[in-house]
């Protein structure tokens, strides 16, 4: 199977179109499809932009139908807690507190009219797996971290769906279930030094870096930094101290992840590992793809990208 593997959307329904249209999608009774190709999307397909539903109307039947698969995104992980109630205490497993309201307000203001809606994509949600294994191929939202991914599978069967017992605890802070959670769908994270911090994309200040969990190169916070360029400088290029990474060695399959929020002309990260965030939610940044034919070492050939298409 040849696969065109897709990162993350956020709601910019008019880019992804452009980029379907790109690949050689077209629309066969609504749904896009391709001849001989599949789409894998990396997740994170709400938040921030304008087309919340429009983006749904267009992964979801390209999934139900066979043409695309996907894994779950940390942004459908925090709805899917932001919707549920804790089945003891009665509150919701991710707080409504003022900054999540605001990092949900898209989605939230695109399905408050409609709660039956609301509920139902939720739902939807939750049918969709936290990695997918495809024997040459590997995908994950942030982090391939096979300790992780092996205890799931011990505490709670091969399935890599959320039940409501993984998601009641990976909500709650101090638990494995939580570092596995934050860990697959957000990334592999460390403390910086004492006194240092920088701003995130959305302006909030951060006191841990997401990592190159792969690589074993890396030795200062600065080379080992996985996020947009932009942030590089705002981070100390001292000497990190002990071991963070994950052994993940070039004989291993191909591993896609999204979520990095990465800037410039797209490129594979290692010969096995491949990004495909390129900041769609923000202006300038764009969707990408890359066409995957089985290789096992990546080529920044294959990599397909449309610039953000500004709503009108």
């Amino acid at each position: 199977m040849a696969y065109d593997i897709i990162g993350d959307i956020h709601g910019c329904a008019q880019t992804l179109r452009a980029l379907l249209s790109e690949l050689g999608y077209e629309k066969h009774g609504g749904t896009y499809r391709h001849p001989t190709r599949q789409v894998i999307f990396l997740g994170d397909f709400v938040d921030r932009g304008l087309y919340q539903r429009e983006v749904i109307d267009i992964v979801r039947p390209m999934i139900e139908s066979g043409s695309a698969l996907s894994v779950l995104g940390n942004h459908e992980f925090n709805a899917i807690a932001y919707f549920t109630l804790h089945p003891v205490t009665n509150e919701p497993l991710r707080r409504h507190s003022e900054k999540n309201q605001r990092q949900h307000r898209a989605f939230l203001d695109a399905y408050r009219a409609t709660p039956d809606d609301y509920a139902e994509v939720i739902a939807w949600f939750r049918t969709l797996p936290m990695w997918l294994d495809l024997g040459p191929l590997r995908v994950v939202h942030a982090c391939w971290d096979p300790r992780w991914i092996d205890r799931i599978q011990q505490e709670f069967g091969r399935s890599a769906l959320l039940n409501d017992e993984f998601l009641f605890t990976a909500t709650e802070e101090g638990t494995w279930q939580f570092d596995a959670a934050e860990t697959l769908l957000k990334g592999k994270e460390i403390p910086l030094k004492a006194g240092f911090s920088f701003n995130d994309k959305d302006g909030n200040p951060r006191h841990h870096i997401r990592i190159r969990w792969w690589d074993q190169e890396a030795n200062t916070y600065q080379q080992l930094f996985m996020g947009p360029e932009s942030a590089r400088t705002h981070i100390p290029d001292d000497e990190i101290e002990g071991n963070h990474l994950i052994d993940y060695g070039l004989h291993l399959p191909p591993c896609f992840l999204g979520h990095y929020w990465l800037e410039g002309l797209p490129e594979p990260l290692a010969p096995n590992i491949g990004c495909v965030d390129y900041s769609v939610g923000k202006p300038g940044g764009k969707v990408v793809a890359y066409r995957w034919d089985g290789e096992t070492a990546l080529s920044h050939e294959h990599f397909v990208a449309v610039d953000r298409v500004e709503a009108t």
